[in-house]
């Protein structure tokens, strides 16, 4: 069959099997002229990256309930977008975020641009992002290919060249296979066969549109591809966090830098995480909570210990702010500090 061919038996697949989600227009919405708002396909990509599809929808809809539109997040304030994030992980994105949506508003008019490369000048925007909007939100014909495209295209034409030095012909032949027609529609419905037919372990070959062209089948190796080179292990990282409780309480936080992990987020006061310590922050009877935080990034494991004190209200601290008891929402912290606050109100309320 023809790349063209191939691309309308997708299609075709799609107009029957688009998985249905808050931020898209389905086929069949879009046949009857509705077009897809860039804001919300953005936002979505956005969340969506490194993160799961069931993950997001609650944050997607909690944030497009509090800022309907582009002009309304930028005009909000970056800790109540990161306590909102919370949880969502890789936070270096929410700062993007906000710094992207100011951009628009500022620069563009609040719209925004149509074009790959257009999309591409705005902050925390790169090449796959910027190709996911430009096709889904504004039906360029340019191939979007994330980690479901590059294994459908991989046992597609069987591409046996492991990860990652496989992606430039991987995204080549993803172009080949993007139409002219309906760009928008069929960078989604790649998306939706890799993530619900084609999927990593035992795809579901015989439901799957492509299933008399694909070689890898053709060849009985589709559950071996994508092929990939072995990573090394992560290191471990280690360090230390201080949770204080104030008598009337309120609790000791402070907000993280705004360079580096977990930046901007509101958290509690601790070390590096370079296994050396560091000094307490503030002077109180400090006690050991019994458990350690353990928490996985990216590209290291972190440990960390947890120390609680009780505190009077006249408790200086040389770190840090209290906040007030009704102020304080556990849900408002990333994960590893809602770990933290989980073995720490245990021992705090144990005392």
């Amino acid at each position: 069959m023809r790349d063209g061919g191939l691309a309308q038996e997708l299609l075709t697949w799609y107009d029957h099997n688009a998985r249905v989600m808050p931020w898209r227009s389905g086929p069949a919405e879009r046949a009857a002229g509705v077009r897809p708002d860039p804001y919300r396909v953005w936002l979505s990509e956005v969340m969506l990256q490194q993160t799961t599809v069931a993950a997001v929808r609650a944050y997607f809809l909690r944030f497009t309930a509090r800022w309907p539109d582009v002009a309304a997040l930028a005009a909000a304030a970056d800790a109540d977008v990161m306590a909102e994030w919370a949880g969502l992980g890789y936070y270096a994105r929410a700062r993007n975020l906000l710094a992207c949506a100011r951009a628009v508003a500022a620069g563009h008019g609040g719209q925004f641009p149509a074009t790959r490369d257009g999309l591409m000048g705005l902050p925390g925007i790169g090449p796959y992002t910027a190709a996911a909007i430009a096709a889904i939100a504004f039906d360029q014909p340019v191939a979007v290919v994330d980690g479901n495209v590059e294994r459908v295209m991989a046992r597609l034409y069987r591409v046996e060249t492991p990860l990652p030095a496989a992606k430039p012909e991987l995204v080549r032949l993803a172009a080949g296979l993007t139409p002219q027609q309906r760009p928008g529609d069929y960078a989604q419905a790649v998306m939706d066969l890799g993530a619900t037919i084609c999927t990593p372990r035992s795809p579901a070959c015989g439901l799957c549109p492509w299933t008399g062209a694909c070689a890898a089948r053709a060849a009985g190796v589709q559950a071996d591809l994508p092929r990939k080179t072995a990573k090394p292990a992560k290191p471990l990282r280690a360090g230390r966090l201080w949770i204080a409780r104030r008598a009337d309480g309120a609790m000791l936080l402070e907000t993280r830098p705004e360079r580096g992990l977990l930046g901007g987020m509101l958290g509690w006061p601790g070390s590096d995480w370079d296994g050396g310590g560091g000094p307490a922050p503030l002077e109180a009877d400090w006690r050991d909570a019994g458990a350690e935080v353990r928490h996985t990034f990216t590209h290291f494991h972190l440990r960390l210990d947890v120390s609680v004190a009780e505190v009077s209200v006249a408790a200086a601290p040389m770190r840090g702010a209290f906040l007030p008891r009704g102020a304080f929402r556990p849900s408002d912290l990333p994960t590893v500090m809602r770990k933290a606050w989980d073995i720490a109100a245990g021992a705090l309320n144990a005392a």
